[in-house]
Parts: C-alpha cells; structure tokens; sequence
C-alpha cells in the first residue's frame, strides 16, 4: 500500500476513534445527569430524616432509608436532599417528579399531595428543661410571658397560631429542632415544642440525659408522618411504593430498621 493510502488509512481509524470516544463520553454524561424518577426532598428532623455527619453529607435517617429501601422494591431512581424546610418545600413544587417528607397529613394539605404511608406515628410534646422549676405551664391560653420554641411553618406552628397564639409574643421561631433546643438550653425561651422522639436524639448529641427536658403537655398525638408525592406523578407510581411499603412492613424490615433509630 502506497504512503499516502496509508495516511489516509491511519486518519480514518483516528477520526472514527474520535467519534466513538465522543459518543461514549456523551453516553457517559446523559447516564450522569439523567433526572432520577423520584426527587425526594426533607428537613433535618431527627432520627426521622438529617444530614449524615462526616464527609458525605448524605441524608439519613429512618425515613430516607425507608424511602430508599422503597423505592428499591418499586424498581425507582431516587435522589434525596436535606434542606430547610420552608426551602424544601418550594424545592419539591419546582418539578413534577417531587416527594416531599416527613409530612403530617393535615386536613389542609389533603389535597396539594399524593400520600404513600404512614412512614410512623407523631408525638409532639411541650418540653420545658427539667431545671427550670420557676415555670408553672398551665395551658397554652395562659402563657403569661412565657415563650413558646416551634420551627417556623412546621405543622407544629400552624396548630399554634390557629389556637390564637402571637409570633414573636408568645412563639419563639426557629429554623429546626436543633437551633430550639440550643436556645432553650441557653435559656433563649422557656418551653420547646418537639417530636418526641427528636427531643431524645438531639439531647443524645449534646450528651444529656433525656431526664433533662420535663413534659408538661401533649401538644397533638392524632396525626402520622406520610410522603407527599406530586399531584402530577403517575399513580401507578403511587401504588408502586404503597405496595412496597405494605411488602416492608410485613416482612420485617420495616420493623428491624425502627429499631436502629428508635429505642
């Protein structure tokens, strides 16, 4: 074969190796970007959903492992963040392949979602520090200058301020559960509102005893945690993970993983 064939040859296969490493590379970066099928996106309420500790970052908790372990079963690609919750829930109105947790299923917010659960049971309950034995609670309708820490549009907070309860008069706001309780432990307020079991958690972190925090009231007991899936999410979708759910629950996985983050 004459010099110049083979030249010609030669840039052939390089131009056609070319091509196929740019295919691959953009092959690549489809499958790295592709949109997962579900977002899902929750607040830092432990042991329910957080931020792991640590290099990754990554969310955690019982509710992001169910989620997960779901979403598994139902043969779906998931994402999950941690973010704040009022940023969160803008967060999962922003795209239709949103769920949004962990929500309590309020007679208002019946209809703004598609409900897969209950992911548990919800206990909030009034803490003030065991220490502070000048405090008489005698109902939320006599605070007397008592201030009241609940996060800021928490379902939580909607039930205060439909009981007639006053931001800044008599409801100390705050961003999550962590920054109320270092508030009330620096004696920024004087009662906390806080799931029950988060108010375990967040003293274990500080290395305090549970008996730290005295109960002097049940705020709500009537309501479950669910997931809020997207108006727009098939419904198929739906009963993929309510199925899968259900499957969890009665093969015991749902129980074994309660017990790792509940005691």
């Amino acid at each position: 074969m004459k010099r110049r064939e083979l030249m010609s040859v030669a840039m052939a296969m390089a131009l056609a190796l070319a091509l196929a490493l740019m295919v691959s590379a953009s092959q690549l970066a489809r499958a790295q970007t592709s949109t997962p099928d579900l977002q899902g996106f929750t607040e830092n309420l432990p042991p329910l959903n957080f931020t792991a500790t640590g290099s990754s970052g990554e969310a955690a908790g019982f509710g992001v492992e169910l989620l997960r372990l779901m979403a598994r079963e139902a043969g779906l690609s998931l994402d999950i963040q941690v973010q704040p919750w009022i940023r969160a829930m803008r967060s999962a109105g922003e795209a239709n392949n949103t769920v949004l947790f962990s929500l309590a299923r309020l007679p208002e917010r019946e209809p703004q979602f598609q409900w897969v659960g209950p992911i548990s049971e919800r206990r909030i309950v009034i803490y003030r520090l065991s220490k502070r034995s000048d405090i008489r609670f005698t109902g939320l309708e006599q605070l007397q200058g008592l201030r009241l820490g609940v996060v800021r549009e928490s379902a939580s907070a909607k039930h205060l301020l439909a009981l007639g309860l006053k931001p800044e008069v008599d409801l100390e706001w705050g961003s999550d559960d962590a920054s109320n309780l270092r508030k009330l432990l620096a004696g920024r307020m004087d009662l906390l509102v806080m799931l029950d079991w988060a108010a375990a958690w967040h003293l274990r972190q500080h290395k305090l005893p549970f008996s730290s925090l005295t109960e002097v009231a049940v705020l709500d007991a009537s309501l479950s945690y669910w997931y809020g899936l997207h108006l727009q999410i098939e419904p198929s979708v739906k009963r993929r993970l309510q199925t899968a759910l259900d499957h969890i629950k009665r093969d015991g996985r749902y129980a074994a993983l309660r017990l790792r983050y509940f005691d």
